[in-house]
């Protein structure tokens, strides 16, 4: 279960826009930051919507948001052919912080701040031996239980729904069990890669 399989269909929808983008004269780095300041807002609707549900519609819009941008200045970096391993590294920086204000926004909201800080280990984790794979001469490793794009389309979905749906479930809300599915799933998505990381490496 990885939506990170579908980046070629994503980058051919994604061609009118970066169209539009670089006729506008944006760049990698600046659709990159307006990312993080999309986060940085979903975060805080989160974690104010513990007293305003609808505030997690509005968060759920904004976490999408972020997901297209992510997408969008990759995109944009190898229309303009202006990619670099400066540009690849403030990308992946900016989304490192983007997941953990959304996240860290999650559990404030629900106040569920030992759950947030098992799923926001676990989404560090998960991302971390990604980049690691490729840091020891791997490729770059996507795969696993949950990815990025899966967080983000997750919690874009639990936000609309836990802006309608109020109740709880062992004394848990909806954002609460996404929080739980991210602690467990992110460890164990880190596990899956590192696992196939050290067979990749054994096999060399």
């Amino acid at each position: 279960m990885t939506l990170d399989r579908f980046r070629p269909i994503a980058a051919r929808v994604l061609n009118p826009f970066v169209d539009l983008s670089v006729r506008a004269g944006l760049t990698p780095n600046t659709v990159s930051i307006a990312a993080v300041g999309l986060a940085v807002a979903a975060g805080l609707a989160f974690a104010l919507a513990g007293d305003e549900p609808s505030l997690y519609l509005f968060g759920a819009v904004l976490v999408f948001l972020n997901g297209w941008f992510d997408l969008l200045d990759g995109a944009i970096a190898r229309r303009l052919d202006t990619t670099s391993s400066a540009g690849d590294l403030i990308d992946h920086v900016l989304d490192r912080y983007a997941d953990i204000v959304v996240i860290v926004g999650l559990a404030a909201g629900v106040e569920r701040y030992g759950i947030g800080l098992a799923a926001v280990t676990g989404v560090l984790m998960t991302s971390y031996l990604g980049t690691q794979a490729q840091a020891v001469g791997l490729d770059r490793v996507y795969g696993g239980l949950v990815g990025r794009a899966d967080r983000l389309a997750l919690i874009g979905i639990g936000g609309v729904l836990a802006a309608f749906v109020h109740g709880r479930v062992y004394g848990i809300t909806i954002i609460g069990w996404l929080l739980v599915l991210f602690a467990i799933v992110g460890h164990l998505t880190a596990i899956q890669r590192f696992y196939h990381a050290l067979r990749a490496l054994d096999t060399n």
